[in-house]
């Protein structure tokens, strides 16, 4: 695509995120801090060398923002939920997506299912900055099929047990005959491993991943190319899960045409922790959920009696037509009190090759 028109593309992409938020949510465009800090002690002058001054004031008056920033986020809930922009709450089988983004048409992908296309801004972002990623090292690439992220009203996705926070997207392979109508089995003779290695790279070293779900027997197939690539064997047994640490990328049944990709999601889930308990309060947003693992001899019933349900929510949360449960499966419940807060959301560091970490250091 020429770069006149991929800059269009991402201007009317930036348009429609600020559309879809209003003005106010361009003012609560920030970036939360990922942890809540030590608390500042009080010590006298003889105690702290002046040195020492300037960064406690610093810290403090970080804290003091940060609780502004609570309030007026707060207070926008209270007054107009829809100015906050895109809210994950919970987690990704247990959870709801307020304010959702669609995900918008491109040049180099296409929907599967529009209606289940919906997200954050930022999920959008990462699997947008992605395949673009592809584009770059691979001019001319096929589009990529982009499959389920969640419903526009978050919760429960069809046949999902996941997907309900904006923050998972199911994203096709590209294969070695071109464009695919459609998510289809690939072989490892059929997948074009160079540009899907280019893909999965990217989401590794330019988005904040939590997971890749793909198959095992296509897990080696990217190994292998990223092996071919000269990428350093650290790196890749790291992100790969072959050693002591669990991998980024990770085996999962029934992935044999798609690849499945979570994000984390700095403000979508920061925000979300903070205005939740106001939303559920005023009525913007149904309570929370939790997971709950069916024992034997336990019934629809007894659960909802257990966490002051009723039948008719479980059922609906989990998709389930009847009243037959089995044992060791685990089940969405929804209750009725807001959760008790965790603390703020914390975006572990991007697992990089060395080389990429070494330019990053060399820059700060």
């Amino acid at each position: 695509m020429p770069e006149a028109q991929a800059g269009r593309q991402r201007d009317g992409y930036l348009r429609l995120r600020l559309e879809s938020y209003g003005i106010a949510a361009a003012l609560l465009w920030v970036a939360l801090p990922l942890s809540a800090g030590d608390d500042v002690a009080a010590s006298s002058p003889a105690d702290v060398p002046a040195v020492r001054e300037e960064p406690a004031l610093a810290e403090a008056a970080e804290l003091e923002a940060r609780d502004d920033e609570t309030v007026g986020l707060r207070l926008t809930a209270e007054r107009d939920p829809r100015a906050l922009g895109a809210l994950s709450i919970g987690t990704p089988d247990a959870g709801l997506l307020l304010n959702p983004v669609p995900f918008p048409e491109g040049a180099f992908w296409k929907l599967r299912e529009p209606d289940e296309s919906w997200a954050t801004d930022e999920t959008i972002e990462f699997v947008v900055t992605a395949i673009e990623a592809v584009e770059a090292r691979y001019p001319g690439s096929p589009r990529l099929v982009i499959g389920d992220i969640s419903n526009p009203r978050g919760g429960r996705l069809d046949r999902h047990r996941s997907h309900q926070t904006g923050r998972d997207a199911d994203i096709g392979f590209y294969y070695k005959e071109g464009e695919a109508g459609t998510f289809r089995a690939a072989r490892a003779r059929e997948l074009d491993a160079a540009r899907t290695w280019a893909l999965v790279r990217a989401l590794v070293t330019e988005t904040d991943i939590e997971r890749i779900f793909i198959d095992r027997s296509l897990m080696r197939v990217l190994y292998d190319q990223a092996v071919a690539e000269d990428e350093d064997r650290g790196w890749l047994a790291d992100i790969f899960g072959r050693t002591r640490e669990k991998g980024i990328i990770q085996h999962e049944k029934r992935h044999k045409d798609h690849l499945h990709a979570r994000f984390y999601n700095r403000r979508a889930q920061e925000h979300g922790r903070i205005v939740y308990p106001v939303l559920v309060e005023s009525g913007a947003a149904p309570p929370p959920a939790v997971r709950h693992r069916c024992r034997s001899g336990e019934t629809l019933g007894s659960i909802a009696r257990r966490y002051g349900t009723s039948v008719r929510a479980i059922q609906a949360a989990n998709g389930l037509r009847g009243t037959r449960l089995r044992a060791g499966r685990s089940y969405t419940i929804p209750i009725r009190k807001a959760p008790v807060d965790s603390g703020p959301v914390v975006v572990p560091p991007r697992r990089l090759p060395p080389e990429l970490s070494a330019r990053l250091l060399s820059t700060d």
